[in-house]
């Protein structure tokens, strides 16, 4: 056939290749782009189907908002140090004469609504991890239920801790190998660094031990509580498998009365009354309903617009410390501070369980709610939520230092 250049021309030949690699550098340009950007920001094609949203993409939503509320909580509260934050975000509007439209009931929220987002993770959490059980035990199929929590329980500490190795492992080692300066407590060598590293994590990480703060990550705190929550669900979940229905649920009542005030387990009892709500969902889906919440439905819209309204302003509880001197002198908390269980310590957590279960349990019964929750920004950052968290611990866990010279 001859030499093809021959017959179409060298130019024709050369402006084909440079198309060709125009072509390549151009899906080369967009394959780099959709690996770093937000999944958020991606254009949707026409000819794909639109993804179905899970019944409980709710859930997703609201954990990513909780966790930017967490976000935003911790900045506020470190960039307004100097304006002693214990005294205006960390207490209700009116505390002291001190009448600021940030800290109002509900706009508070997000400014300082790190407690009530944390309330709200664990309360989520219960009901995500007994899903999926709590379907077997309806389906009565126990031989499932017995493979779920096995692999559940098995993969759990490795869930929640493997990213945290990762994520302060990295930090830490940037001090002495990147020279980055922070203001904390350093070690002289990297070795020794990697040393005290290990002897902190291994301390934060066994869940039986008293105190769970990591140094190197000081937010990361709520994840060995994380960790004995679900072991609360999974044991709880093996123990009421065979339990009749109106049993099981009584079990679980009787077990949230008994770590609210018996005992202070008040991060148990927000898991526990994650899978009570989560039980509540799937019972009433098949129908099944115990006859005094079947009578109630009937006025179920009232019912959650006042639990969602009562939960936002209980969202809003001081959190300065435990004083019980400072809630009463609160505006609007003397009586409610009447409430709290005598076994409980820091009294905030009994009011944040409130109204974490509250809100929860209010947002699918609420529909503009349910679909704010379930728009993509929120489903994005629900996807991100615990990169977030985690991101914003070690940003956090030390300020950066300055050189002398400015």
């Amino acid at each position: 056939m001859g030499n093809p250049e021959g017959i179409l021309g060298q130019e024709y030949w050369q402006s084909v290749k440079e198309k060709q690699d125009q072509y390549v550098a151009g899906r080369t340009g967009r394959w780099a782009l959709s690996v770093v950007r937000p999944s958020i920001f991606a254009r949707s094609s026409g000819s794909r189907p639109q993804r179905t949203l899970r019944a409980t993409a709710y859930l997703d939503g609201l954990r990513g908002f909780a966790a930017l509320l967490v976000y935003i909580g911790h900045h506020e509260l470190w960039a307004h140090a100097s304006i002693d934050p214990e005294k205006i975000f960390e207490n209700v509007f009116g505390y002291q004469q001190q009448y600021y439209f940030c800290v109002f009931p509900g706009i508070r929220t997000f400014f300082a609504g790190g407690h009530f987002a944390v309330s709200v993770f664990f309360v989520i959490s219960g009901y995500v991890l007994s899903a999926k059980p709590l379907q077997y035990i309806h389906a009565g199929d126990h031989l499932k239920l017995g493979d779920n929590l096995a692999s559940a329980l098995f993969r759990r500490w490795l869930r929640l801790f493997l990213p945290v190795i990762a994520v302060t492992f990295l930090y830490m080692a940037s001090w002495h190998v990147l020279g980055v300066r922070v203001d904390a407590e350093q070690q002289g060598s990297l070795r020794a660094e990697i040393w005290s590293w290990y002897q902190a994590f291994k301390n934060y990480s066994f869940i039986f031990h008293g105190d769970p703060t990591f140094r190197y990550s000081f937010h990361v705190w709520s994840l060995p509580t994380e960790f004995k929550g679900s072991v609360v669900i999974y044991t709880t979940l093996l123990a009421l498998s065979r339990a009749r229905r109106n049993a099981r649920l009584g079990c679980m009542m009787v077990l949230i009365w008994y770590f609210l005030y018996i005992v202070d387990g008040w991060y148990c009892a927000m898991f526990m009354m994650g899978m009570l709500q989560c039980d509540l969902d799937l019972l009433a889906a098949d129908n099944n309903l115990p006859a005094p919440f079947a009578r109630l439905t009937r006025f179920k819209k009232p019912i959650f617009y006042t639990l969602f309204a009562i939960g936002i302003y209980l969202g809003g509880c001081p959190a300065s410390d435990a004083d019980m001197q400072v809630l009463r002198a609160s505006p609007g908390w003397y009586y409610l501070s009447y409430l709290k269980p005598q076994a409980m310590w820091d009294y905030k957590w009994f009011y944040l369980f409130c109204a974490a279960s509250m809100t929860v349990s209010s947002i699918p019964h609420i529909p503009v709610l349910k679909r704010f929750f379930e728009l993509r920004f929120n489903q994005y950052l629900g996807r991100i939520s615990f990169a977030f968290y985690l991101r914003q611990g070690v940003s956090e866990s030390h300020t950066v230092q300055q050189p002398l010279d400015g």
